[in-house]
């Protein structure tokens, strides 16, 4: 039975959201909900299967409220808002207010999802944090705004970003350059982000002052970090020796996350992954955080959701297969 019901709109902005660029937003809710949306004076008529009709209602109930707390909507927000309408969890969406600093250009910067949320009160609630899951998750770029938002309070005096000088076989010694010049390459993703916070002109007299430090792991040998935010980025390519001796640097009234993606390490085979070791022996550890994201966390193209379950599902397809050869040798 086809049935009609309207949603009156009163923040302004909503509407604007709500349809995006080419009612792009709209579109999507309607394919997904199977049903059909009007604007009429300030009103969606939303048709279709009363069932449909009655999840439109709480979607546009949860979004309204999104936008008036000042989130904005786009493609990937409303795919993430569906899913919890589908898991009857909608009104968790409320749970991902709160902005947790600005960006130059005036864009706030919020955990998009509930995994993202989780991720940020643990950096806030713990001394050291681990993020560990796949591109795209948000784990580094998370991290650096909550760096950030703790520079700018005066709880931390200087930001120190570092991440192992190992990729996908590379040499150091075939690059370019002197040092700086061949490790900038791999510090490039924590550059990007600052520069999105502060803008390029205030992170350069920030890194001549030395109140922010990009430098390779290696450098982090032999120093305490005293009231610092420190931040080991792509840290499953750490050997256990390097972890180790990166979270012993840690000082009195400074704060560490560490992130990586342990699916992605770029070392030896034979090497264990300083990463993997770490959250297995500080498991329970107090004062240590520790949080997984996943491909739902994702907030990039949402094609990238799908190539990371696509890997997943290969992934466990072939430990299945190692298992059962090992099997069939034992007996």
């Amino acid at each position: 039975m086809i049935i009609q019901k309207q949603f009156q709109i009163y923040e302004p902005k909503f509407e604007r959201e709500l349809f995006g660029n080419f009612d792009e937003n709209v579109k999507l809710i309607e394919k997904s909900l199977t049903i059909d949306i009007l604007l009429r004076e300030g009103k969606l008529m939303l048709l279709g299967e009363e069932k449909n009709v009655d999840l439109a209602m709480k979607l546009m109930n949860e979004l309204h409220t999104m936008v008036e707390s000042g989130k904005s909507l786009d493609r990937q927000s409303i795919l993430y808002s569906l899913d919890l309408l589908m898991a009857g969890s909608e009104e968790k969406m409320r749970e991902l207010e709160g902005v947790i600093t600005i960006t130059k250009k005036g864009t706030p910067v919020q955990p998009k999802t509930l995994g993202q949320k989780e991720y940020v009160s643990l950096i806030e609630n713990n001394d050291i944090t681990f993020g560990i899951g796949p591109a795209g998750t948000g784990k580094t770029y998370l991290a650096v705004a909550m760096a950030v938002k703790a520079f700018k309070a005066d709880d931390v005096s200087r930001i120190i970003l570092t991440r192992p000088a190992i990729e996908a076989g590379e040499s150091l010694g075939f690059l370019p350059g002197d040092l700086k010049d061949k490790v900038d390459p791999y510090l490039r993703p924590l550059y990007d982000a600052l520069f999105d916070m502060f803008g390029p002109d205030k992170f350069n007299k920030f890194l001549e002052r030395g109140t922010i430090e990009v430098a390779p792991l290696a450098f982090m040998r032999g120093r305490t970090l005293d009231n610092a935010f420190i931040i080991l980025d792509e840290a499953q390519n750490t050997t256990p020796e390097q972890m180790k001796m990166f979270l012993t640097r840690l000082g009195f009234g400074s704060k560490a996350v560490v992130t990586g993606d342990v699916t992605q390490t770029d070392l030896p085979k034979n090497k264990q992954s300083g990463l993997s070791q770490a959250v297995s022996i500080l498991q329970g550890v107090k004062g240590i955080g520790y949080k997984e994201l996943t491909e739902k966390d994702v907030v990039r193209h949402e094609l990238v959701q799908r190539i990371i379950r696509a890997y997943n599902k290969y992934d466990k397809s072939q430990e299945k297969k190692t298992r059962e050869k090992k099997s069939r040798n034992y007996k």
